[in-house]
């Protein structure tokens, strides 16, 4: 209306005060006029005007800022027809409209060209423009879902590219093909994607595509396989339902998987994952020797019995709940992997288990639960540190705006945050070693719940309002401990965040990599590898009562677990579908007690039992994790990776292999100390009386669980024949198997 108006006016007689002025007036858009949150938006996105390498950008480019991925229209409608006095847009000559000659280049622009002029982007933006710049009323339809086609999709050669379509259903009930409005975000390089959703592969692989629309986001997941004329399907057995799915894909990949690993390697690696030793060579030669078809699944029920078990799987856990001891102090970590220790071992549901840490208050000595509160000191820490942990959602990018790639909303944020606000601690004593770090307590504290404490919205400015997240939420008045319904929350066997992201866990524990990867980041826009497995393995989680014992058992006797890591022509590139087993570097303390338990030496760490062993550890001291001095076990096991527990995350944890770690393996003083020690396993060898060929047998059952080949054995003897020396020589063979990569490695 106001553009007709001004069309029958001289515009001379207006004055140029009067084109200014019309920018400031809300029109609202009648039916039939271009829509600014529907149709103007969409246009901003799919040319990446509100990306955050533009003006999405925090601090916005060139002097203009519009709101992250469109999250605030608002505050884009009031920018661009108000800011700058209206400037970047003409109502009167749309064609001259700053933002349209910049976003096709007819003047210098910065992002290059964005759309041309004969563009659907730039006739919808123009009409809007022409129409004088109408705001949307109160009944505008709002988008409800986004539905794509296809959702999946094997494309096999000589086929090269798939269409997706997209449409946009609203609350009017409308449904509007949006195919070529939607913005198209490929995961890797492995596929680009046209302007109107085309997907055309680039090299062979699997890819996901991410279609956004407004607020809503949906991926896509390709799989572009190669022709394998030659393929036909092995028909390998099934031990369970994990196999039948995981074989299903791998056969719709045209995929075979690998074989199944010998005992010696099944032994080993079912020693490691659950134990995080090695077998002796008695139980690896006894092994051996069993001839009964389900030893393997014996083996598994016999090693849960057994008290490493229990060492073991709760070192994964204090690494996520940050039991260390700048925060926590020596008494307080190890009150709390006592508990974690003992929960384990009396095999706690981990929905108990989960429950208890969220609603333990007290003493920090006496309540050791109580510890993953006192570590985490602030509401929103400790908001996304449960998130990511018990809920498997990152909501840190939230904070600052929407998240860009999930559904959560900064309000989202900081309601969630508001129910840890009211956590406080009475501090009874602080006996600190370093006066000047804050961060630093030694002395008991109470953790308990306050009468009041609020989170401040970073985007309203307002006191937040206690919300679950993405769920419904009970009346949380001030006398209701939020923490209490909270905990009940998280672990309802209907909230299949936690059921789903527990489990993810553990089959990246025992598989190497998560069903959803990273382990910790649920979200539509990061599917799974394996939809199907993860929702059966959630659904006998949850049926059988959150047995952690029983979940594990069930992954280690799939067929898929027990495969070999010796690859396929085929399947060699394969890393995310479980076609054979990846290897992966032994974990920090699995190395040094690896180490230890070849050379027949007793750990030594500072503070503790001679004997005990690393993954056996509460935590390091304090004090050694903030200098370089210290014990060289100690410096070991943070070469290899052992986290400093600062973060609530596996991430912490490095996997990376370094020229400074081969150092210390080849020549580094620990290894030469473990195989120098006179009363070391080459001691008691030499004086068991046996012969050069029978230490040497022991050597490689004790080191790599199995005999040595002929060809190893006659060199090894070779070796100590021609020496003349026999403590050097078995010293340089201990040493061969030590840097062998078969020891180095969980295959």
């Amino acid at each position: 209306m106001m553009a007709q108006v001004l069309r029958c006016l001289d515009r001379r007689t207006l004055g140029g005060w009067l084109a200014a002025v019309v920018v400031f007036l809300c029109v609202e858009a009648r039916a039939g006029e271009v829509s600014f949150r529907n149709e103007v938006m969409p246009v901003l996105a799919k040319a990446g005007c509100n990306a955050g390498t533009c003006h999405g950008n925090k601090n916005g480019k060139g002097g203009f800022k519009l709101s992250l991925r469109g999250q605030d229209p608002d505050l884009d409608y009031i920018t661009l027809t108000r800011e700058v006095s209206g400037r970047r847009l003409n109502a009167l000559e749309p064609d001259q409209s700053l933002a349209l000659l910049k976003a096709t280049t007819q003047v210098p622009h910065e992002g290059g060209l964005r759309f041309r002029p004969n563009s659907d982007e730039y006739a919808t933006l123009r009409r809007w423009i022409a129409e004088g710049l109408g705001d949307d009323g109160p009944d505008l339809p709002r988008l409800e879902r986004l539905e794509v086609s296809p959702t999946e999709r094997v494309i096999v050669e000589p086929a090269t590219n798939v269409q997706i379509t997209a449409h946009a259903i609203f609350s009017d009930g409308t449904r509007r093909d949006i195919t070529k409005l939607a913005v198209y975000d490929p995961a890797n390089i492995l596929v680009t994607v046209s302007h109107d959703g085309l997907v055309q592969r680039e090299r062979a692989g699997e890819t996901t595509v991410l279609v956004r629309y407004l607020q809503a986001q949906a991926p896509v997941r390709l799989a572009f396989v190669p022709a394998r004329p030659d393929f036909v399907w092995a028909a390998p057995p099934e031990n369970n339902f994990i196999d039948q799915h995981v074989f299903a894909k791998l056969r719709a990949l045209r995929l075979n998987p690998s074989g199944l690993c010998d005992d010696a390697t099944f032994l080993r690696r079912a020693y490691l994952d659950l134990l995080g030793i090695l077998p002796t060579a008695g139980e690896a030669r006894a092994f051996a020797a069993d001839r009964r078809k389900d030893k393997r699944a014996r083996l598994v029920d016999t090693l849960f019995e057994r008290p490493e078990f229990a060492d073991f799987w709760a070192l994964k856990w204090a690494d996520l709940l940050r039991t260390e001891e700048k925060v926590l102090d020596r008494k307080g970590v190890q009150n709390f992997h006592h508990w974690i220790r003992q929960s384990l071992a009396e095999n706690k549901p981990l929905d108990q288990f989960v429950r208890e840490i969220l609603t333990a208050r007290g003493s920090s000595y006496a309540q050791p639960a109580a510890n993953y509160l006192r570590a985490i000191r602030t509401p929103v820490a400790r908001a996304e540190s449960t998130a990511q942990l018990f809920l498997g959602v990152r909501l840190q990018c939230a904070q600052c705006h929407n998240h860009p790639y999930d559904r959560w909303t900064q309000d989202d944020y900081y309601n969630w945050a508001d129910l840890f606000a009211r956590v406080d601690y009475k501090i009874l004593e602080n006996n600190k070693r370093d006066k000047l770090d804050s961060h630093e307590f030694v002395g008991e504290q109470i953790v308990f719940m306050a009468r009041s404490g609020e989170v401040i919205n970073a985007r309203s400015g307002q006191p937040a309002s206690p919300r679950f997240l993405g769920a419904q939420t009970p009346d949380l008045g001030d006398d209701r401990d939020r923490l209490e319904a909270l905990a009940a929350w998280v672990t309802s066997p209907t909230n299949a965040l936690f059921v789903r992201s527990q489990v993810n866990r553990v089959w990246y524990q025992l598989m190497g990599r998560g069903l959803v990867d990273p382990i910790d980041d649920f979200r539509p826009t990061n599917p799974p590898s394996h939809p199907e497995v993860l929702d059966a393995l959630a659904r006998e989680f949850v049926a059988r009562r959150f047995d952690l014992r029983r979940l594990i058992r069930l992954v280690m006797n799939s067929r898929a677990y027990q495969l070999s890591a010796e690859p396929t022509a085929a399947n060699a590139d394969d890393e995310i579908n479980y076609s054979h087993v990846l290897p992966r570097r032994l974990s920090a303390e699995q190395m040094i007690d690896a180490q230890h338990q070849v050379a027949g030496v007793p750990a030594r760490f500072n503070g503790y039992p001679v004997g005990m062993r690393a993954s056996q550890l509460p935590s390091l001291p304090a004090a050694n994790r903030r200098t370089a001095k210290g014990a060289s076990m100690e410096n070991m096991l943070k070469l290899f990776g052992k986290p400093q527990r600062m973060l609530t995350c596996e991430c912490e944890r490095s996997s990376e292999t370094t020229m400074n770690q081969a150092f210390q393996l080849i020549s580094g003083p620990a290894v030469n100390h473990l195989l120098t020690e006179t009363d070391n396993r080459l001691g008691a060898l030499l004086n068991s009386g046996r012969t050069d060929a029978q230490i040497i047998d022991e050597l490689y059952w004790t080191a790599l669980n199995r005999p040595p080949a002929a060809q190893e054995s006659r060199d090894a003897l070779a070796y100590l024949e021609k020496s003349g020396d026999r403590r050097p020589a078995l010293e340089d063979v201990t040493w061969g198997l030590l840097n062998a990569k078969e020891f180095i490695l969980r295959k």
